[in-house]
């Protein structure tokens, strides 16, 4: 499989060539079509699996690639849905020792996914846009 990208600039993964046209599928939707070889060009810069995987949204994207395990992904979900949330709280209310709930805050910060605030004059993390775009289009809400 590799990518093309036609006249628009629409990226594609080629699926079948044949002499006139090629079958092709678009990463977004999933969809396949044939589009005519003359309006495709070879895409040799971007690998085929990076190309399905653009079909994702971005912010999705970087959730799926920042979380280790459902914990983790719990804990953002709690981020969104709760608001800001202080540090003792979240050391309260979930099964994390410090070290581990501290561990993937550092995680997601790097990865612009929570950032650090204040809760009622403490330490507090919330969830950034990105992470609740990509929250709603998990849950298919978006």
């Amino acid at each position: 499989m590799r990518s093309v990208r036609d006249d628009e600039g629409n990226r594609y993964l080629l699926v079948k060539r044949s002499a006139e046209s090629s079958l092709v599928r678009d990463p977004a939707t999933g969809t396949e079509r044939y589009l005519p070889n003359a309006d495709l060009h070879a895409d040799a810069e971007t690998e085929p699996l990076r190309t399905a995987a653009e079909g994702i949204p971005t912010p999705a994207r970087r959730v799926l690639t920042a979380v280790p395990n459902d914990r983790a992904l719990g804990l953002l979900v709690e981020l969104v849905d709760r608001g800001p949330v202080a540090a003792r709280t979240l050391l309260d209310a979930y099964d994390l020792c410090e070290s581990d709930l501290h561990g993937l805050l550092a995680e997601f910060r790097a990865a612009g996914l929570v950032a650090g605030t204040q809760v009622a004059g403490e330490r507090g993390y919330e969830a950034t846009e990105t992470t609740r775009e990509a929250v709603r289009t998990l849950r298919g809400t978006e």
